[in-house]
């Protein structure tokens, strides 16, 4: 049972109606392929990741075929996600699953936070929506309606604080099903009801449960934190370097810096970086190609 069936209920009865038809939610979809979902949705609208997780999971369906993949593959498979980090971390995720658990991902929170790239967010919605774990997930849109509904303030907090989580985990449901419906019917609602900047309070199943709503939405409209400029940045400039070999293949040092938009001394920082985070490597010719040349060799 849920410690709030006055907010369980109302949420899943909306979630019935509304629950969009993500690809990832398919009932045949593995814990890998929700893991997958989870990794490239960070940072980054879910409207952007549906087709680039089924061509992902066409090509890579488990962790055993990601794990024999070449950065390079990766990183260009990964397109224009953003934040190709992420990719590289997915991979060697890939590779340490199928070198310590058979390719298969090991069950729970706290199993799948000891694998690289994966924090306490992914690992408790991974165990949650695809391991039949009852588990809290905490993203943005959960914690912002949650933050509005029981604390009267319109957004959340930089960091989750221990009391915050705790009360939060206070009302999860203890069967796992019932857990799924309210983790994946909270994020669901803030992410299409109680948005960020324009929330549909008139739509919304909880308004009549809701503090901040009842107080009349104070600080609604206010900037809490400053935005953050892209152009000019380095990871503008990173970017340039990668969509260019993206879309090139391999290229000169004098092609690369042309096409990056910035001096010499930036630029070649910016260069051994990539080189040092294995994004990029030098080829026999001395041109600049995406990835690292190694490949992926499984344990004895």
């Amino acid at each position: 049972m849920s410690s709030r069936p006055d907010l369980y209920e109302p949420v899943a009865t909306w979630f019935a109606t509304h629950r969009r038809p993500l690809p990832w939610r398919d009932s045949h979809t593995s814990p890998w392929g929700v893991l997958v979902s989870e990794i490239m949705s960070q940072q980054t609208p879910v409207s952007r990741v549906a087709e680039p997780w089924r061509d992902w999971m066409k090509r890579w369906p488990t962790a055993h075929a990601l794990a024999h993949a070449d950065a390079a593959e990766v990183l260009l498979a990964w397109g224009s996600l953003g934040y190709p980090r992420r990719a590289l971390r997915l991979l060697d995720c890939a590779r340490i699953v199928e070198q310590d658990y058979g390719g298969e991902l090991p069950v729970g929170v706290d199993a799948l936070t000891s694998l690289p790239g994966i924090g306490s967010y992914t690992a408790a919605a991974v165990a949650c929506f695809a391991q039949g774990q009852r588990a809290c997930v905490l993203d943005t849109n959960i914690r912002r309606v949650l933050t509005r509904v029981l604390d009267a303030k319109p957004s959340v907090k930089a960091h989750v604080t221990k009391h915050d989580r705790d009360r939060f985990d206070a009302l999860v449901p203890d069967d796992p099903e019932r857990a799924r419906i309210w983790n994946e019917g909270i994020m669901e609602l803030g992410a299409l009801v109680c948005r960020a900047r324009t929330p549909l309070c008139e739509a919304c199943p909880l308004a009549p449960h809701c503090a901040w709503l009842a107080a009349g939405r104070p600080g609604f409209g206010e900037r809490t934190t400053r935005p953050q400029g892209y152009e000019g940045t380095d990871r503008q400039i990173r970017g340039k370097i990668l969509k260019t070999l993206r879309e090139g293949g391999e290229a000169t040092v004098g092609t690369l810096e042309g096409e990056s938009g910035t001096d010499r001394d930036r630029f070649a920082r910016l260069l051994a970086d990539l080189l040092d985070e294995g994004f990029i490597s030098r080829t026999p010719e001395g041109n600049i190609a995406l990835g690292s040349p190694s490949r992926f060799s499984p344990r004895d």
